[in-house]
């Protein structure tokens, strides 16, 4: 809870210096309320307003919930309601009795769940509630405003949606929403983890409805997020485009390269395999899906986005390759950095990569160039001490040889006389 509160302290003092804030489309998908399958609970946010940070789908990796704001209330009330509900999360409430809280504060709207309390949205909302039942029936029922509510124990969802002001497809999200909560069903009837419903949302709702900024997603079983793949870089500022490529990726060596940069390349420059362009929609299924392959990569050092991506690509081709080896992934990174694929970070040794082969996890920690440099050193085939004995030594030889010039005439006179 305190890390939830430093948390909130960022997003309040975060508040007073941006824009408004508001998710429009939120989403949480439960296919297995047992919390068996490590992809059985996701969530996410995305809207085509600005500022979709973080913050807009918070996290406990302890107690499996999550917690998606959004409204056209103030800031100030949607901070509180959301310290509202995660107080009443922590103390074992139910989502339907934390996301009650939001009914207490105007024009808010907050959405809460997890695997084994059910899902809730109460306050100001257009939503749909999802349920499947064990035999395949599917009820797709509206809720407008006040309390909406997936039981603990169901196979559901809960999806909202509304347009912002602004959207040029504005005035879709009615047959947007009802459509894609029907898909939602049945998905979730014909067996699809809910990582991977929450991907498809995300790709029918930008492309239909238009509210494609992300925002981002979380897995709620396994603790894994987006991150900030897809959050705005700069305040005030739109997030990634959620139906748009993201990245364009080589199957066989692992390198890849985001976009804008991608457009200009077709085939891998490495083995001059042919390039799989991975849409934004596609890039977060995959990063809050959980597989026996899966690897979860954390970057330190760099918040260049290009790099971040290409490193846990590498990374994820390294460990598919050689297992979990610190040794083998910063050959691989150096390779990279020698070739010019990763800019503006140093060579790195195998003890700056942690690994965690029981979490599928690894972390690699960059240490940053200089003087704004963008490639390290030259690897040399001789010591910097040899260069400098050279370099001292052809001084010398070239002292002597300004010696000879200077005083040729008394050393011919003098060898003369000898």
């Amino acid at each position: 809870m305190n890390r939830l509160g430093r948390l909130l302290a960022l997003i309040f003092i975060f508040n007073l210096l941006i824009g408004p804030v508001s998710a429009t489309m939120n989403v949480i998908v439960i296919t297995d309320p047992t919390g068996a399958d490590p992809n059985g609970a996701a969530a996410g946010s995305m809207s085509f307003a600005q500022n979709m940070f973080q913050s807009t789908f918070l996290m406990s990796k302890e107690k499996r919930f999550a917690v998606l704001s959004g409204g056209e209330g103030a800031s100030t009330p949607r901070l509180m309601a959301i310290m509202d509900v995660i107080n009443r999360l922590e103390n074992g409430a139910t989502a339907a009795e934390a996301a009650s809280a939001a009914n207490s504060y105007q024009g808010i709207r907050v959405m809460c769940g997890g695997p084994s309390i059910g899902a809730a949205v109460g306050g100001s909302f257009d939503a749909y509630v999802v349920i499947v039942e064990d035999d395949g029936t599917i009820t797709v029922t509206p809720y407008s405003g006040g309390l909406a509510v997936l039981p603990p124990g169901k196979r559901g969802a809960i999806i909202h949606l509304r347009n912002t002001h602004g959207n040029p497809k504005y005035g879709t999200a009615t047959r947007v929403r009802q459509e894609t909560a029907v898909n939602i069903g049945k998905m979730i009837r014909d067996g699809y983890s809910a990582t991977y419903i929450v991907g498809k949302v995300f790709e029918e709702v930008s492309k239909d409805a238009g509210e494609k900024y992300g925002g981002g997603a979380v897995n709620l079983v396994s603790g894994v997020s987006t991150g900030d793949m897809f959050t705005p870089a700069d305040l005030n500022e739109t997030g990634y485009p959620m139906d748009e490529p993201y990245v364009k990726v080589c199957d066989e060596c692992g390198w890849s390269i985001g976009y804008p940069a991608a457009e200009n390349y077709q085939t891998c420059p490495v083995d001059g395999s042919k390039l799989k362009v991975i849409y934004a929609y596609e890039a977060l299924k995959d990063a809050i899906t959980v597989t026996n392959g899966s690897v979860s990569v954390s970057v330190y050092g760099t918040e260049e986005a290009g790099v971040v991506q290409t490193t846990q690509e590498i990374v994820r081709a390294s460990v598919k390759k050689n297992g979990y080896s610190a040794e083998a992934i910063a050959r691989s990174i150096n390779r990279a950095i020698k070739n010019g694929f990763l800019v503006g970070v140093n060579y790195v040794e195998p003890k700056d990569i942690n690994v965690k082969p029981s979490s599928r996890a690894v972390g690699v920690y960059y240490t940053p160039l200089p003087d704004d440099r963008t490639a390290p050193p030259m690897e040399l085939p001789v010591s910097s001490g040899l260069l400098e004995i050279l370099g001292n030594i052809q001084t010398a030889l070239g002292f002597i040889m300004v010696l000879l010039v200077l005083f040729r005439s008394s050393l011919i006179s003098s060898f003369r006389r000898g």
